[in-house]
């Protein structure tokens, strides 16, 4: 038995062998299912968090081979890749070039993030800058195969006046994508400079023009991915999509019984928690391809407790036990995070993070993961 862990919560006794999953498995059939996967800073580089990101490249793809190797695709560059918290837009399109020759070499599915963020932060941009910097980005995804998730856009945001602005960029933006897309909206929550996106705080009001936008272009919609942590809207608006158009939910409190679904539909998934929990994920979604819904419930209604403390307020700090947990897991040698974000959470919340995350089983070898907590807790904490 692996010795107690004393965690500022009190002594712990971590799992002494993780949960048993069954091996490889094909494809998954009735959801399609993305994580959105992190990025791996290399922790040797001589740079601060307002220099450019420093990548360690091949722990890097080596962890989008890990979730390919389950069966989930990568969402790439997404926000869970600290996109817009550390990882500039040469960095990004770096990242992308690089996943995309590595989902090309093993077959694996793979989407990307499109945004606007070579775009100064500090500036007033035009919405033909907004443009000009979108299909920038949507230039380089199509160059790459790889299909464009538009991503909400802070520069649009600013620039915006209304809800027309952001139908009049976005059809803009649709007429000129070869392939459907991906629509992306990130709410307050994630990043605060979203607020009022679509052209207003009201919610009601929001959608009706998110939905506009798809209505008016559902051929160039694959599907739409809701990240506002508000089950009741995303079912609304799943249920108000345009036949052939997917809903993608990116409610990290909701997932299981959204991608279960009701009687009228269901959600696929394009999630940044699916990052800790892909094989779990990927299990999961296969017992749900055999129709068995309560067996899927059963395996991904116990990860809820982790993935609400995880993105628990400030929720955009998430990505700080994300990083944790594929250390403790080890899928990379350090807890070093890209603009020194490894700092933005508390160590009693990353104590409790590891206790949920060894209490399902997550970590190949329980006894490493212990030793690491240990490490940590040693260096930030003077005792363990």
């Amino acid at each position: 038995m692996t010795a107690p862990v004393r965690l500022p919560q009190g002594p712990y006794t971590p799992r002494a062998t993780p949960l048993e999953l069954p091996a490889g498995g094909g494809p998954l059939t009735s959801r399609t299912v993305y994580s959105a996967a992190h990025v791996v800073a290399n922790p040797y580089a001589d740079t601060g968090p307002d220099g450019p990101a420093a990548v360690d490249w091949e722990s890097t793809l080596a962890f989008r081979r890990h979730l390919w190797s389950h069966g989930l695709g990568v969402a790439e560059a997404m926000d869970t890749a600290q996109r817009g918290m550390g990882l500039d837009w040469p960095g990004a399109a770096e990242l992308i070039r690089r996943s995309a020759a590595e989902a090309r070499a093993v077959g694996g599915r793979i989407a990307c993030g499109v945004g606007t963020d070579q775009l100064p932060p500090t500036s007033e941009p035009t919405l033909a800058a907004v443009a000009s910097a979108y299909e920038e980005q949507l230039t380089l995804a199509e160059a790459n195969d790889v299909q464009p998730i538009l991503m909400a856009s802070r520069a649009l945001a600013r620039a915006a006046r209304g809800p027309e602005d952001y139908l009049a960029t976005y059809a803009h933006l649709l007429r000129q994508s070869g392939e459907p897309v991906i629509l992306h909206w990130l709410g307050p929550m994630f990043d605060p400079a979203l607020e009022g996106y679509w052209g207003s705080a009201d919610l009601d009001e929001a959608t009706d023009t998110f939905l506009k936008v798809i209505a008016e272009h559902p051929d160039k919609v694959d599907g739409v991915k809701i990240s506002l942590l508000d089950a009741a809207r995303e079912i609304d608006v799943r249920r108000r999509l345009p036949s052939g158009v997917r809903c993608y939910t990116g409610d990290d409190f909701h997932y299981p019984e959204l991608i279960a679904g009701d009687e009228q539909g269901f959600s696929h998934a394009l999630l940044g928690i699916f990052d800790p929990l892909g094989p779990l994920a990927a299990h999961a979604v296969r017992v749900l391809d055999t129709g068995d819904v309560d067996g899927f419930r059963s395996l991904l209604d116990p990860t809820v407790e982790l993935s609400r403390h995880l993105f628990q307020p400030p929720t955009r700090f998430y990505k700080t036990g994300v990083v944790l947990l594929a250390w403790l897991a080890g899928h990379q040698d350090h807890f070093t995070m890209v603009g020194g974000l490894q700092s933005a959470r508390s160590l009693p919340h990353l104590a409790r993070a590891y206790r949920l995350a060894d209490g399902l089983g997550l970590f190949p070898d329980p006894e490493l993961a212990a030793h690491r907590m240990r490490t940590l807790l040693e260096v930030q904490g003077g005792t363990a």
